[in-house]
């Protein structure tokens, strides 16, 4: 099977680029951070502070996180429910940050995503693929942009969807989760050594899936 690894920080267009160049390859796309957004909501919904490794921990027992596609489209599944549109809420997103802290929440996740792996030409994204969940992948790229950049996308990408946000807001937001997915003990992000380095602060959307086919297809 051939495995493409895609990392980089909150709102660098990774996933929307990853699944653009996944539907042009005809692989399968993976979104490795709707697994932990998923977690997060799981904790958030039992009124459990996502920060509390403790406590989150207890409810690993009784989780059932998958994935599904429909029409082409990666849904993610908790225990039966499909919460693909309230994990991309800003707060499930803060407790994403928090619960991909904890060595056993990654460490639940990581059997279902090499399994995927094993099974399919995929291309998955996330902040340690390259490094930590697809090591041996035959084609890694790295992709930021700058945090106002970012910020200024997360911002439109909310608003279309009728919800209010601010920009200065959702930037001390993503310099905190830049800071927290870089600094964490397991599995920080970073680019991994042997990624291709993808600054897509003025690329489109067409160019940077471009760039990535190109890589693949030689």
């Amino acid at each position: 099977m051939i495995n493409v690894a895609i990392d980089g920080p909150a709102g660098a267009g990774k996933s929307t680029v990853a699944k653009a160049a996944a539907k042009k390859l005809g692989f399968i796309y993976v979104d490795t951070g709707a697994l932990y957004r998923t977690v997060g909501v799981n904790a958030l919904r039992k009124g459990i502070d996502p920060k509390d490794a403790e406590e989150v921990k207890a409810t690993l027992d009784d989780i059932d996180v998958s994935l599904g596609f429909v029409d082409g489209s990666q849904h993610v599944f908790l225990n039966g429910e499909d919460v693909s549109e309230e994990i991309r809420l800003p707060a499930s997103s803060m407790a994403a940050s928090a619960v991909s802290a904890i060595p056993e929440v990654r460490e639940f996740l990581l059997s279902l995503q090499r399994d995927i792996a094993k099974k399919n030409n995929c291309l998955m994204d996330g902040r340690d693929i390259g490094t930590v969940i697809l090591p041996d992948a035959q084609y890694k790229f790295f992709f930021t942009a700058s945090a106002e950049i970012r910020a200024d996308r997360r911002c439109k990408e909310l608003k279309e969807k009728g919800i209010p946000a601010d920009y200065e807001t959702v930037l001390a937001e993503i310099k905190e989760r830049d800071y927290n997915d870089s600094h964490r003990e397991t599995a920080p992000l970073k680019q991994a050594d042997d990624a291709v380095l993808i600054d897509s602060s003025y690329m489109t959307i067409e160019e940077a899936v471009d760039k990535i086919v190109s890589y693949i297809k030689g």
